[in-house]
């Protein structure tokens, strides 16, 4: 028995607290624990092995959550965060030396948020997991304003809690130090012993307070002013957060409002479920849809102007119907003031000069701006009609819609309610003499036709396509039925691109390749050989996320014999791929995203996850010479 036993004790002496109580409540086994551990020594960077758990599929974040709220673990608070991954070692170290020149005066939870080491609802949902205690977020819950008799706003206020509800014979009471003694005390002087403690945030106890007191002089305001003021509130944060999109999402018990920043879907705050119709019904009005539809998806567009920022802003409105309500999302499209300049994209130095020299300048022929939605087509396709733009050149576009104004240019705007169809206008587009005719976007065999047939008669077509990669374009166009020879004879150039998310200078720390990132890329150690890649650790900078903005990754096919050749061969896309790279010189979008992310510039992760990867990259020494990059 004893030396049965040895191995299950002598085996995690690193594993942590967390661990031995899953392993104590059968969550993982032992020999799940042993595989991890040994997987966990094989990696060269730093991951805490709750991550390695997750990842290997041993263990999901539902089930830990609902273990650590139905078992008290023992442990201090720092340890717990780091276990959990959190917080890093080196940066509770570093706070725990703050506390102590403090003298104790401050908590060493204030001093992580204050300091940015980590996130205030992630410590919060931490404390959550070891206390016991429910999160809530007093945005959206009913609070129930008799309890206020019992205690004082100003204690609550000096407390930093607020009573909620009555359930059954307890007062729910939120705090936002749950570790504060006094709080405790005081709640039960005033409320008696049956109360319930819940954890809220600082600032939402302070707004629900705030909220409670100005009811308390005035009724509270349902009408449209307090719906308008909370929609410009709304618009106004999402310009200063620079976000691309609001979504404004209908729940079974609230609306929640998300934005998205870099891309990415980030929370911004829940609203009361019974707000939903008026807050629908005014952003109709404003974007001038049918207020008395319910029942079907709408889209319509307004125009705000932001006196808080100074600026117009142009929005994109969709209305889409679901089983809770009607979902909201608004495009903001004039976010930016000013066109990028085409050498501003992204492109590096060979590329770009290949790009304007081979395609933008190249008179007329086809050139496609490939690429997913919210990939960037858009901005690039616009900093070419601008650098394209001057006194002798007659530019028409058709959109749908226009997205950014620029003088000189004769933007159409396509509206299928008014008539103005996509077929209708590029009917019309051929017979106002343009040197060069702008597509949105080649959706059908008729509008890639259109392209086609204009670039024949000697003008310069601009389009987007969404397709995966460059080859994809071509690819494409010919299952839209369109003969290899005119493919061949009109198209200069396909331009495919990503934008990815830029790693925070402000946290960005280096990053090791780990082997199995090396495998997924088909790549070898030799092949990185003086890379510089960086992970962003998450600062208040960036929102704790590890990335600030976003790099434009592209790959450039510029048609030359070779190619046109073997679209007229009709040859596979993987060996029109393998002559492009060959013969034209290709840098493909992994390639390209491999070189910027030895710059520092991208993570490893989101060049392994957004990126296609199609065929073994070429080792980065050959990839800088041929882009023309120093290291």
């Amino acid at each position: 028995m004893d030396t049965i036993a040895k191995p299950a004790q002598a085996s995690p002496p690193d594993i942590g607290m967390i661990t031995k109580l899953l392993l104590s409540e059968n969550i993982i086994s032992e020999q799940q624990l042993a595989y991890a551990i040994r997987v966990r020594s094989k990696l060269t960077t730093s991951k805490t092995m709750i991550d390695s758990l997750v990842e290997l599929g041993f263990l999901s974040h539902d089930i830990l959550q609902e273990t650590l709220r139905n078992n008290r673990v023992n442990i201090r608070l720092g340890d717990f965060l780091v276990e959990l991954g959190y917080l890093r070692e080196t940066d509770l170290k570093q706070a725990i030396g703050m506390q102590l020149e403090s003298k104790g005066k401050q908590r060493l939870g204030e001093i992580l948020v204050d300091r940015g080491f980590i996130e205030d609802r992630k410590l919060l949902e931490a404390l959550s997991y070891q206390i016991g205690y429910p999160l809530i977020e007093l945005s959206f819950v009913e609070i129930d304003r008799t309890l206020l008799s019992a205690i004082p706003i100003s204690v609550c206020r000096e407390l930093n809690i607020v009573p909620v509800r009555r359930e059954e014979s307890f007062v729910i009471l939120a705090l936002s130090d749950p570790l504060d003694q006094k709080a405790h005390d005081s709640a039960r002087n005033f409320l008696g012993d049956n109360v319930r403690f819940a954890i809220a945030s600082k600032e939402s106890i302070k707004n629900t307070l705030n909220a409670l007191e100005r009811s308390a002089t005035q009724p509270v305001l349902s009408d449209e002013n307090t719906i308008i003021g909370m929609i410009n509130s709304l618009l106004d944060d999402a310009i200063l957060e620079g976000a691309s999109d609001i979504h404004i999402e209908p729940m079974k018990d609230r609306l929640r409002v998300r934005f998205r920043l870099d891309g990415v879907m980030h929370y911004y705050k829940d609203f009361q479920k019974e707000i939903a119709p008026q807050l629908s019904t005014r952003i109709k009005v404003m974007a001038q849809s049918d207020i008395a539809e319910k029942r079907r998806h709408q889209d319509g567009r307004m125009l705000y102007k932001s006196h808080v920022h100074g600026i117009d802003l142009d929005l994109r409105v969709s209305i889409f119907i679901t089983i809770y309500g009607e979902k909201i999302v608004m495009r903001l499209l004039n976010n930016k003031t000013s066109l990028l300049d085409i050498k501003e994209i992204g492109m590096a130095p060979r590329m770009l000069e290949h790009f304007i020299f081979e395609a933008v300048e190249v008179p007329s022929g086809v050139m496609i701006i490939t690429g997913p939605t919210g990939s960037g087509k858009t901005c690039t396709l616009y900093s070419c009609i601008n650098y394209l733009n001057d006194v002798n050149t007659s530019i028409i576009t058709a959109e749908d819609p226009v997205e950014i104004t620029i003088d000189g240019v004769s933007q159409c705007s396509i509206n299928a309610k008014i008539g103005v169809t996509f077929e209708e206008t590029l009917r019309h587009i051929v017979r106002q003499d343009p040197d060069i005719i702008v597509l949105g976007e080649i959706r059908d065999h008729f509008s890639a036709e259109t392209a086609i047939q204009a670039a024949l008669t000697g003008h310069k077509v601009l389009t987007t396509f969404h397709t995966e990669d460059s080859i994809g374009g071509l690819i494409r166009l010919m299952n839209m039925e369109i003969e290899a020879f005119l493919i061949s004879s009109t198209v200069v150039c396909v331009v495919a691109q990503r934008l990815l998310r830029r790693v925070c200078p402000d946290c960005a720390e280096p990053y090791i390749p780990t082997p199995l990132d090396l495998r997924r890329l088909n790549v070898s150690a030799n092949d990185l050989v003086g890379a510089g890649f960086k992970l962003g650790r998450g600062c208040k900078a960036c929102r704790f996320s590890g990335y600030r903005g976003r790099v434009g990754v592209f790959e450039l096919l510029v048609m030359n014999e070779m190619v046109k050749d073997a679209i007229l061969n009709k040859k596979s896309s993987y060996e029109i791929r393998k002559i492009s790279v060959e013969t034209s010189g290709m840098v493909t979008l992994i390639e390209d995203g491999l070189v910027k992310g030895a710059r520092g510039e991208i993570s490893m992760k989101e060049i392994i996850t957004d990126l296609p990867r199609l065929g073994k990259p070429r080792p980065l020494s050959e990839l800088r010479r041929i882009l023309g990059v120093t290291e």
